[in-house]
């Protein structure tokens, strides 16, 4: 396959002198770009998304569920066993959780190094697509895809958004791209047994991020491809014994360990996680099918137009870059379809199908500058990267002069009076970003009711709590309570500070509240002391020291 690689759509150098302004710097810079090494690029792209990533606080639900298990990890030195509340939480693979808890080891626990691993994985997003297309289809193809995606609204959220779904998206795209490198390298006849080889390897990291989709995924677009220009041959060269024995290397010993320490993680890890929530429709979210389909041109905003005007009098003359569309498009075609089955559909899902999705927008902008000229194409260009950049940076306004429920004022007020030995007690509440804020906090108890059927059958923190308890039966009933047993601890021990969390109107629907100093209250949660001057008034008598009873979660 001969691939043309100069920059201009002609295969001349882009005179500059046909422009001035914001598009000749932009054409300028788009063209230094294409030729920058590729980790040049990835490294341009994190110092874009690191400027705002420490600028807001965690959003809950699922920034401090994700960044609470690491730092759970951290402070406690077990980096083998994902907790939630010292609970075993095997929601998720670890890989997220690992890579998050050496980001809060180095730099701190800050928001930085919380959010540090989606936007290195945004970065290595970025860099990838670019290397990929530098080989194999033009630098202009690179450069133009690197600054659509670095602009992109979705992906700049997604590298401030601490949760697995950068990361998983990175790797899967990691697969595709050094999958598809393999098999052109083999078809070229050129060495081959390095990407073949990082192709297995990726896929059990992949496989350590997010579970069988780091497989099925990567592995889906490469076999469509490959059998959709009959290149089946090459499909069954790119099987390799050496390459699986990398991948279970890589992704297996932590299953093991697991199931060796719990009995009955393989079902609920594998089966009910892989395949039975695939296809139930308890989830929050709900959407229909084509909800991604209409989301991706929303994801690019003014580069979109580019993709509608690509086939409007293009030059069809052939360019070599077959291969590499069909790539592309079963890249975004499996992604979009894959995800769209199940009811539940989030924005991260469809991060995969970015790198596909841009390629396809800089393929349209290069047909228009062959049709238009160069210059009037940038100068369209220079509108689509400030609509872009504008959405970005509102959002990050916004985030800061509007900021998301969380708990930040909470945890000042509790870290400033918290010691060691403190009990802390939810009230039919869960923070998952209050750890967060009070370092060291632990002993932490949380009062429901869990007998209620109905828990099982929504996504919660409720049911995430009864799920994780059943892994460690004994554990899980001293920490999932109901209200008499809060108030048999409450009087029998009086030697311990107890903070109780709830909501504000939580004092009307608890006598144990009416003993208690309100510190706290924001109007959505609120923090009550109890201590030896509460026993008295609450007790009627002075309590005696003891072991603390317990209420079992269902099915215990």
């Amino acid at each position: 396959m001969s691939i043309d690689n100069s920059f201009s759509p002609s295969g001349a150098t882009v005179p500059h002198g046909q422009s001035d302004g914001m598009a000749c710097w932009l054409r300028r810079g788009v063209e230094r770009l294409g030729t920058l090494p590729s980790a040049w690029v990835g490294l341009l792209a994190l110092l874009w998304f690191a400027l705002t990533l420490g600028v807001y606080p965690l959003l809950i639900p699922d920034e401090g569920r994700y960044v609470g298990v690491a730092l759970s990890m951290l402070e406690s030195g077990d980096y083998l066993v994902p907790r939630l509340d010292g609970l075993p939480f095997f929601h998720k693979p670890p890989l997220h959780y690992w890579l998050t808890a050496l980001s809060l080891k180095v730099l701190g626990v800050n928001f930085v190094g919380a959010r540090l691993v989606p936007a290195l994985m945004a970065a290595l997003l970025i860099a990838g697509m670019h290397a990929f297309l530098k080989r194999h289809a033009s630098r202009q193809h690179a450069a133009w895809t690197a600054l659509i995606l670095t602009s992109s609204p979705l992906l700049f959220g997604a590298s401030h958004y601490a949760n697995l779904d950068m990361t998983v998206a990175a790797l899967i795209s990691s697969c595709v791209l050094l999958g598809a490198h393999a098999a052109l390298q083999m078809e070229q006849g050129r060495a081959y047994r390095l990407a073949l080889m990082g192709l297995y390897v990726m896929a059990g990291l992949a496989f350590l991020a997010k579970g069988l989709i780091g497989i099925l995924i990567p592995g889906g677009v490469l076999v469509f491809w490959l059998l959709g220009r009959g290149q089946w041959r090459v499909l069954l060269r790119l099987f390799s014994w050496t390459g699986l024995g990398l991948l279970a290397l890589v992704a297996t010993p932590w299953m093991w360990v697991m199931q060796a320490r719990y009995p009955g993680f393989f079902d609920y890890y594998i089966v009910y996680q892989h395949f039975q929530r695939f296809l139930e429709t308890g989830f929050n979210n709900p959407q229909p099918f084509w909800f991604y389909f209409a989301l991706m041109p929303v994801a690019t905003l003014g580069w979109t137009p580019f993709l509608f005007r690509r086939g409007r009098g293009a030059d069809h003359t052939p360019d070599g870059l077959g291969a590499v569309r069909g790539l592309m498009l079963s890249a975004l075609l499996t992604v979009l379809i894959f995800f769209s089955i199940p009811t539940s559909k989030l924005l991260g899902y469809v991060l995969p199908a970015m790198g596909p999705w841009a390629f396809f927008l800089t393929d349209g902008l290069i047909r228009q500058s062959q049709r238009e000229g160069e210059a009037k194409v940038a100068r369209f260009a220079v509108g689509s990267v400030a609509v872009c950049l504008t959405v970005c940076l509102v959002a990050v306004l916004t985030m800061v002069l509007r900021p998301q429920v969380n708990s930040q004022a909470l945890g000042r007020v509790l870290a400033a009076q918290y010691h060691k030995g403190d009990r802390i007690v939810y009230l039919n509440d869960y923070r998952y970003d209050l750890g967060f804020y009070v370092p060291g906090m632990s002993n932490v108890s949380v009062m429901g009711r869990w007998d209620d059927p109905e828990i099982m059958h929504t996504d919660s923190w409720r049911k995430e709590l009864v799920e994780a308890a059943r892994f460690e039966p004994h554990r899980g009933a001293q920490i999932l309570i109901d209200r008499p047993t809060l108030r048999q601890q409450l009087c029998r021990d009086r030697a311990a500070v107890v903070w109780l969390i709830g909501a504000p109107d939580a004092v009307r629907q608890s006598q144990v509240l009416n003993h208690a100093q309100r510190l706290y209250d924001d109007q959505r949660i609120a923090l009550w002391r109890f201590d030896s001057d509460e026993y008295e008034l609450m007790c009627g008598e002075t309590p005696t020291v003891a072991q603390p009873e317990t209420s079992a979660p269902p099915g215990q």
